[in-house]
């Protein structure tokens, strides 16, 4: 099968979060599991570096804007590759490649009838002096009352325009804005709205705020949105008369998953027209964000497919809800966020990968509190997982000379191990991560209880051939969550196939290790945690926010 997983792009300016990482983690699950499955695999995502928010802080900080953006970008490649995030794919939109795949797509729009010309009054801030891109004017939501910006309310997802807000003001400077007439290019995103419909009907293994936020979007009836701005920052019209505008950020954004998976299919020899063919039965893409990202890929995103035509619509949408920070929301701008180098520094990747698959936030706003984390790891990671592998293979280099003793597989070990891949993977792809997670960690469970029950400590002086089964047992399943965990902590995985004597490439099935096999040095996976290091943590926070 060829899968391709789209992972949210970050907007180039300002470090990542525990938001970001919360709602993004689970596009590298869905990746290294389909490996393992032996499907060839194009993880697709980059660096989101244009619009007006990095043109003004480029302006605040007195650079060009691209100096901004290729500073976050070189810091969000880094974070990724830290957290053992596995793109196969991770570009930035102000890169040569993507700006020249969005000019040709957007004349094909302009070729099929997709763009028409319209003249709007767009609001200008007189004090700023500039054309206020949508997300920059912000108000009061006509749906809901709260407050919202021009392009989209977060708290009802009602994707706006800046006309419609109420107490109008800009949201650089404060001041009332007012309105100047510009002539733009617009995407008739009505006419879409039969086909988005029978879409959404059709929808399977959608997140469930995916179809409640799209169906509401769509029941209050698609309007058509400009395709171009008046910004400096961004990737210039190739339609004569519109030299000095730039593509509308949103439009060219969302198209990123084509051009880095195009770019990615020549660098490899495979077939960009057989990843994106709408009728293979053999093809799957998932996209992976966060809920303020919904209508962008369910239906912004299939209205540009459907305009340019013969393109994949997006299979299944794997999008997360909100992330707080210790019961409140996450605040950049008054510095109430874990920032994810921050959390680098301190804390192995495994921890930061473990903690936000087993809380994320996929069927309701999760929580991260220090006090969790530091609980969760100590509980999971060093009591289950690393204290079986390390009383297992400490064991075995004191009573085995550090060789696998004979022994057969029991039933019951058999029958653990077939049920954990069955599940562990049926969750995946159905991108209920948490549950995969639980249902790997239930052979972990299994295997503690194993070793607790048999007792080898006392079989190894009173029945020695029963304790080297036990052992022999043990080994096997630990080599089996080296694969079932690889999705989720490959750190660690790594480490144990290593101590383990150099297991080879596996896939997604259980692993057999031959008796007699010479085991390398065991050494502990995880070290716990203390538990002052969450009230330290906190006290740094709120010194900080």
């Amino acid at each position: 099968m060829k899968v391709l997983i789209g992972g949210a792009w970050p907007y180039a300016n300002g470090s990542l979060h525990i938001g970001h990482l919360s709602s993004l983690i689970g596009g590298d699950v869905l990746a290294r599991y389909h490996r393992l499955r032996g499907d060839t695999v194009c993880y697709v995502s980059g660096s989101d570096c244009h619009g007006t928010p990095i043109t003004i802080k480029a302006r605040k900080e007195g650079v060009h804007p691209s100096s901004i953006a290729e500073h976050y970008h070189s810091e969000f490649e880094d974070s990724f590759r830290r957290l053992g995030f596995t793109y196969d794919s991770y570009g930035k939109t102000s890169s040569p490649y993507h700006k020249a795949f969005v000019r040709e797509f957007f004349l094909t729009l302009h070729k099929n009838g997709f763009l028409y010309e319209k003249d709007v009054e767009q609001v200008f801030c007189d004090r700023c002096n500039q054309f206020l891109p949508d997300r920059f004017v912000v108000g009061k939501c006509p749906e809901c009352g709260k407050d919202a910006k021009g392009d989209q309310c977060d708290h009802c997802g009602s994707l706006l325009d800046p006309v419609q807000l109420e107490d109008r003001k800009c949201g650089i400077c404060a001041s009332e804005p007012d309105f100047r007439a510009s002539t733009h290019l617009f995407i008739p995103l009505g006419r879409f709205e039969k086909d988005i419909r029978n879409y959404l009907d059709r929808a399977e293994y959608w997140r469930a705020n995916a179809k409640g936020m799209t169906g509401r979007y769509l029941d209050e009836g698609l309007r058509d949105r400009a395709a171009t701005r008046d910004i400096d920052w961004g990737i210039d019209v190739p339609i004569p008369g519109f030299e000095e505008k730039k593509i509308y950020v949103w439009l060219e954004a969302v198209l990123g998953y084509l051009s880095g998976c195009k770019q990615w299919c020549e660098k490899t020899g495979n077939s960009f027209e057989a990843f994106w063919d709408p009728e293979s039965s053999d093809v799957r893409h998932y996209y992976v964000h966060g809920k303020d990202n919904i209508t962008f890929h369910t239906v912004i995103l299939p209205a540009l497919l459907l305009a340019h035509g013969g393109l994949r619509l997006p299979d299944r949408i794997v999008s997360a809800e909100y992330e707080t920070l210790e019961g409140r929301k996450i605040s950049t701008s008054s510095n109430w966020a874990v920032w994810v180098p921050y959390l680098l520094e301190r804390y192995q990747p495994d921890s930061i990968r473990y903690f936000f698959i087993a809380n994320g936030p996929e069927k309701r706003d999760s929580d991260f509190s220090w006090q969790e984390f530091v609980s969760t790891h100590n509980a999971d990671l060093v009591g289950q997982f690393g204290n079986l592998v390390n009383r297992t293979l400490v064991f075995i280099k004191k009573n085995y000379e550090s060789s696998i003793p004979p022994g057969a597989l029991a039933d019951q070990t058999a029958a653990a191990i077939e049920e954990a891949f069955r599940l562990c993977g049926k969750h995946i792809e159905e991108g209920s991560f948490r549950d995969a997670l639980q249902a790997a960690f239930s052979l972990v469970r299994f295997a503690n209880k194993y070793f607790d029950d048999k007792k080898p400590w006392i079989t190894i002086h009173e029945t020695p051939v029963d304790c080297a089964n036990t052992i022999f047992n043990l080994v096997q399943t630990i080599a089996c969550l080296s694969v079932l965990l690889e999705p989720f902590v490959p750190f660690s995985c790594e480490s144990a196939r290593n101590m383990l004597g150099g297991i080879g490439k596996c896939r997604w099935e259980p692993v057999f290790i031959e008796p007699g096999r010479r085991l390398n040095e065991p050494v502990l996976l995880f070290q716990r945690l203390d538990k002052k290091a969450a009230d330290e943590e906190v006290q740094r926070l709120k010194g900080i926010s």
